[in-house]
Formats: C-alpha cells, structure tokens, sequence
C-alpha cells in the first residue's frame, strides 16, 4: 500500500500491462473470469510473454482475514488457492503481546497477516508473521503435506520492510515472531534493503528485490543452491533507466526470460496527480533477465470503475497448464480493503 512517504527505494519502478480472458480450472476448481475493459484493438502489445490488449476478472473483491489492504500475493496452484499478505490491522493484540497496537506501529514493526484463500475468495485459514517486512512481493511453496510462504524477514526498525528472504511454513492460527529460532534467514546480499522474493516454481528459481547502496535490483538463483546458503546469483539486473523517482513500486514476478514489474498507486481526487479519469498510474512492465533491457511497458487499463484502485501484488498463475500474468488491487469497502485479481494469457 502505497503510504505517500516513500517513493523508488520502498515502491517505486515503471511499467504497464492489459490482459486476455480464459478458462482457468485446476484441482477441480474453477476460477471464474468476467470480461473487463480493455486497450484498443492494434498489433498485439506484449510484456514479455503475455498480451496485454485485454483484461479478464480471476477473482471479484474479497475480504482478507484482516481489515487492512492487501499487499501481494502468490498461487498454490496444486491445490486451487491463493495466499495474500498484508500489514497486522490497528486494535487487535496477538499472542504475547500486553495491549493492542495501532496500524502505524504494525506497520513499521513489520508485522504480516497471512490469509489462504480459496479460488472463488473464501478464506480457509491465517497466520501471523511478526517482525517480517511488509510483504510486497511472496511466494508460495506446496510440498507434499506442507505449504511454504516465501517472505522478507528481519523487518528494519524505521521502515518495516526486510532485510532477509525467509520459507515458513504456513500453520493455520499461527504467530510466529522473525526472530523465532526455527525462522532460517536466507541473507543472499547483506547489507541490502527494502528486500522481498518471488518463486518461479517451474524454473526452480528464485527472484528477490533489493536495494543495495541505493541502487534496486533483481537477482536471480537457484533454489537448489539458495537453500544451501548458495548466494551466486545467475543474473542480477539494475532497474537503472527504467525506473522513475515518482512512481511506487508494487510488486514482481519471475517467469522464463523475464521479471514482471507492477508500480502505480491509488486513484486521487480530480484535482491529484491520479484522477479516475486518466486511467490510473498502474504500469506492468517486462524485463529480459539475459539482458536487462526492457522487453514491453503497458498502461493496465482494466478495472477502471473501481472505487479504490490500487494496484497490489503481480504473479504467474499455472492453472490449467496455461501462464495467466495476473495482478492484484485494494478495493475499499465500508469498513476493510479486500483484494480483487485480474490476468493476462500469452
């Protein structure tokens, strides 16, 4: 969620992105998809892989197990499900704890709510996770009887955002505290800030942000070998011309040759810098991690008549055997954010 305070370190990149609709059906799950408005008929505009002429509903507004907006999320794509992550809501105490603490104390202590989704948007479980990060980008592990939530770790005092990468497992009901000893922190650039991983599941990778001497970057490994403390990144690419002081960083993905960048914030008044009648300001973005260039920046165009758009969260969903890019906004409500998903296809 974008808080007005901090731009490129913590949320700030450039890129754009539209989408195709299809039928997504895993496990015997079906997500349902509904039309949503689209970018004019032309050549075909690609990131990376996927054309972003057109936009397609994966999952209508849903509450998260929490009040708070949603930050990013990952697919289990074995058992139909989706996980989402978003800063602790003010008011509630957890385990351990002597009074409730406000949302600006969650948020700068780091502390994560994780909501398990089913595909139609019912919650089927939470955990929270103290002291992590605030959780921008995540990813989701399904082993065997186990589920694993890839995550920053080791939150920074002032920001709330992470210093490690960190695989727990999910436990229904659950606090667990960062510094916990069963938490292994995976460190692959110390000295780095503002981190956060991706799992490119398929490709058996792992993809993490950071920020290292004020320079963002992406880095590439194995998971085999960042498992083992095995830091020696196949590709490391500098976000460099393509990033924008004034735009936030929301989120990235890992998939074949490219890294899948969302930025953009929430909808302003008509006399802001984001009125509802331009559009927004949320970008997807690919970059070829062979060779750090840009390959496709796009304007997402769908889901304009959303109260509250703020674009949270981008990743790769195989449902069906089918890639769909999707991406993530925080819909205001009454009372709560909730989390609506949209995708793109090849």
């Amino acid at each position: 969620m974008a808080d007005g305070k901090t731009p490129f370190s913590r949320r700030t990149l450039l890129f754009a992105g539209g989408a195709v609709a299809a039928g997504l059906t895993t496990s015997g799950l079906s997500w349902a998809l509904r039309a949503g408005a689209g970018e004019q008929d032309g050549p075909r505009p690609m990131a990376g892989e996927f054309d972003m002429r057109t936009g397609s509903q994966l999952l209508a507004s849903s509450p998260l197990f929490n009040t708070s907006g949603p930050q990013s999320f990952a697919f289990d794509d074995t058992n139909g499900q989706v996980y989402t992550l978003q800063t602790v809501q003010g008011g509630i105490r957890l385990d351990g704890e002597e009074d409730p603490l406000d949302s600006g104390d969650r948020k700068s202590a780091g502390d994560m709510c994780v909501t398990r989704l089913s595909s139609s948007g019912k919650t089927l479980g939470h955990m929270y996770l103290r002291g992590f990060g605030h959780g921008i980008s995540c990813g989701v592990e399904p082993t065997g009887q186990h589920t694993y939530i890839w995550v920053e770790g080791r939150a920074d005092a002032k920001s709330g955002y992470g210093h490690t990468v960190v695989r727990v497992p999910f436990k229904d009901g659950s606090v667990l505290d960062s510094s916990d000893e069963s938490v292994h922190h995976f460190d692959p650039v110390p000295g780095s800030t503002d981190v956060c991983p991706a799992l490119d599941l398929p490709g058996e990778r792992i993809l993490v942000s950071h920020e290292e001497e004020g320079v963002h970057r992406f880095s590439v490994y194995g998971m085999a070998d960042f498992l083992a403390d095995r830091f020696d990144a196949a590709q490391t690419i500098k976000a460099g011309v393509q990033v924008k002081q004034e735009e936030w960083f929301q989120g990235c993905a890992l998939y074949g040759d490219y890294v899948y960048v969302l930025t953009g914030g929430p909808y302003t008044d008509k006399n802001g810098d984001n009125p509802r009648k331009s559009g927004g300001n949320t970008y997807v973005s690919a970059i070829d991690v062979r060779t750090g260039k840009a390959q496709g920046r796009h304007h997402v165009t769908v889901a304009q008549d959303l109260v509250y758009r703020e674009p949270e969260g981008i990743a790769v969903s195989l449902a069906g055997g089918r890639p769909a890019l999707c991406i993530g906004f925080s819909v205001k409500t009454k009372d709560r954010r909730e989390l609506a998903l949209y995708r793109y296809t090849p």
